[in-house]
């Protein structure tokens, strides 16, 4: 047990207990809340997106604003991707080269606006060189970024894990509008991050954790481009946490990585998918009624299907099952049976003793014994912003729930493992 969690500490420091929690209250400081949107000046030219044109609504799609809500002296703004705590601590860079309705250059995706700051024009130079192609690749791609005090000013030490998760909801947000869209799709991990940080002026506050492909290779030479970027912050509030930031820094190497060549082949009614990626939210509370096992199927389906990606990590899915009509109650990985029984109450108490556990038709726990910590997390992300999207088109509740007694569950599916998100299902 030790080897295993030996290598990287992080995770073991920020683990909740039933002791933990209590001792350790989460109060929040009101006065020096991080701003959630960040903003390239007025002298970048800014291009209001018009979701008429296809490629803007391939944008817009990823992380759009979609509601606002308003309660007494607040008010604050939804988007099309889930984060915890609605601290949303990712932003979307991405590269333009070939595609209709864009110029060929390098943008920020500025939410705030709805709109895309273009950041440099590009022609014979671009970003591909820092993946090491020598190639023009007509197409998009995008560089997920965190700015983790947003998540530590509310989560402290463990926002590290959030800002990774918030990334690979990020991440299912651009494989799903890339569905929409008819685009392919391919996550990248291992590339040089701390060279893309200083490629865009980044200082401790940001750094990126993930790039995806929606590509097609050309036979044109390029070379690196130079960006002088202004150095932008992102909260206006910033508090250094050195444990997130030697986090971030030690779980940069990737080892031994897997790829995995195959999409995601979903078969979901495009016009409908649409109307479901636009109006996902996490429910709050269950009434209590079962799903049919026909439903939980499908929604595990498309949960499974690959993921493309240069460093694919394995992600174990245990999951209780409360409430499926035709289903035996009982503790389940990845389609078999560990044990029966009714444990409706100890999902709901491992929940950091929330209802959302106890009351939801499934409630599921994303594990992984993997030592590339990045990728892994945000693959995890990945599956559980899928897991959202075919529930809730069957129209069934889902939400994620980053908190949990991490070793209790572990005791409980029998795995000293590293347990990385929660979610719960159900009507």
């Amino acid at each position: 047990m030790s080897e295993f969690y030996d290598y990287f500490k992080y995770h073991m420091n920020t683990k909740h207990s039933y002791f933990s929690i209590r001792n350790n209250p989460n109060r929040l400081d009101w006065n020096n809340q991080p701003s959630v949107f960040k903003s390239y000046p007025n002298s970048y030219e800014k291009i209001p997106l018009d979701i008429k044109k296809e490629n803007h609504e391939f944008i817009y799609l990823i992380a759009g604003i979609n509601a606002k809500k308003t309660y007494p002296g607040v008010e604050y703004y939804l988007r099309i991707n889930p984060s915890a705590g609605a601290l949303y601590p990712n932003e979307i860079y991405f590269q333009s080269r070939g595609n209709k309705d864009f110029e060929d250059g390098i943008y920020h995706f500025d939410i705030k606006s709805s709109s895309i700051t273009l950041l440099k024009k590009i022609d014979d130079s671009g970003l591909e060189p820092y993946f090491d192609l020598d190639t023009k690749q007509n197409g998009f791609i995008f560089l997920i970024s965190s700015i983790y005090y947003r998540s530590s000013w509310k989560y402290k030490n463990r926002a590290f894990r959030y800002c990774l998760l918030d990334a690979g909801h990020v991440l299912g947000s651009i494989e799903a509008s890339a569905y929409i869209h008819n685009k392919s799709f391919k996550i990248v991990n291992d590339f040089d991050k701390k060279q893309m940080n200083k490629l865009f002026n980044f200082d401790e506050k940001e750094f990126f954790t993930s790039a995806v492909f929606l590509t097609n290779n050309t036979n044109e030479k390029l070379r690196k481009v130079k960006l002088e970027l202004e150095n932008i912050d992102g909260t206006f509030v910033f508090e250094k946490n050195e444990m997130i930031e030697d986090a971030y820094n030690d779980s940069l190497e990737i080892e031994n990585k897997k790829p995995q060549l195959q999409e995601a082949n979903f078969n979901f009614q495009k016009s409908y998918f649409k109307e479901v990626i636009l109006k996902r939210r996490s429910i709050r509370e269950f009434n209590q009624q079962s799903i049919t096992k026909i439903e939980f199927d499908s929604i595990m389906e498309n949960v499974n299907k690959a993921v493309s990606s240069d460093c694919d990590e394995e992600i174990d899915i245990y999951y209780v099952i409360n409430r499926v009509q035709g289903m035996k109650l009982g503790l389940m990985k990845n389609g078999e049976y560990i044990k029966e029984g009714d444990f409706l109450s100890k999902a709901g108490y491992l929940c950091l003793e929330q209802k959302l556990g106890s009351q939801s038709a499934v409630t599921f726990f994303f594990c992984s014994k993997s030592k590339n910590y990045q990728a892994m997390y945000q693959k995890a992300g990945l599956l559980g912003h899928r897991l959202y999207l075919a529930s809730n088109y069957l129209g069934i509740g889902c939400s994620g729930i980053g908190a949990y007694y991490d070793d209790e569950v572990c005791e409980f599916i029998g795995d000293y493992t590293q347990v990385l998100y929660a979610f719960a299902i159900g009507k």
